[in-house]
């Protein structure tokens, strides 16, 4: 008997847009997923083979990389932090759009010019895209990992700057803080584990169900 498709599926913002997604894929999960009150973690479908698992985002690419799910959706800023080699996203699936940026107390930002830094210290859980980004201009970067409450760092003293995913900027306004870099647009991304592609056959209509649902 073969063992059901696991497709990885985020907690958090983008789940909100990946299920009308699912649906137009042909994928419904059971009642239970939509059930906040519900602990549970793996989920039934209205498709035979296919089951879910709901993670957090940075989970996702962790567990299709590894083969644990065969498939997933995740934001392509997650992608670029863990660079994975064992991970294919065949497909933009445009939703969850928003802005991996660096931004500063606005009091710090109106006298001071990014294009001047040769050393910066920054709070963030992106340090791999962080490092790189300001290495490719020849600027250190030194990151303090945070894994939330990004914006409490320059308020408290850890990190006079941050880098993390922008929406709307409300949460940065409010925290006193402002844009003064973008470093990255993203979008979520439908993600295969490459082994598994080559050897689940039933892998191929699932992404191509996937590109359709896109439009």
């Amino acid at each position: 008997m073969t063992e059901p498709l696991i497709l990885a599926v985020p907690k958090g913002r983008i789940l909100a847009e990946a299920v009308p997604l699912l649906a137009r894929a042909g994928i419904e999960p059971e009642p239970a997923f939509s059930d906040e009150a519900s602990r549970a973690l793996r989920f039934k479908t209205n498709v035979a083979g296919i089951e879910l698992i709901r993670v957090r985002a940075f989970d996702v690419a962790t567990f299709v990389a590894h083969g644990a799910a065969q498939i997933g959706i995740v934001g392509s800023d997650v992608l670029l932090e863990f660079a994975y080699p064992e991970l294919y996203a065949p497909v933009d699936l445009r939703i969850g759009p928003c802005r991996l940026s660096v931004a500063e107390p606005a009091a710090l930002a109106a006298t001071d010019d990014p294009r001047g830094w040769s050393h910066v210290r920054i709070a963030t859980k992106y340090p791999h895209v962080t490092k790189t980004h300001f290495a490719a201009r020849g600027v250190q970067a030194e990151c303090v990992k945070l894994n939330g409450a990004m914006e409490l760092a320059p308020v408290l003293g850890l990190a006079p700057r941050i880098v993390d995913l922008v929406s709307s900027g409300r949460t940065l306004k409010e925290n006193g803080l402002v844009e003064v870099e973008v470093i990255a647009e993203v979008t979520s991304r439908l993600i295969v584990n490459r082994a598994a592609f080559k050897t689940r056959a039933e892998l191929v209509p699932l992404v191509e169900a996937f590109r359709g649902a896109v439009g």
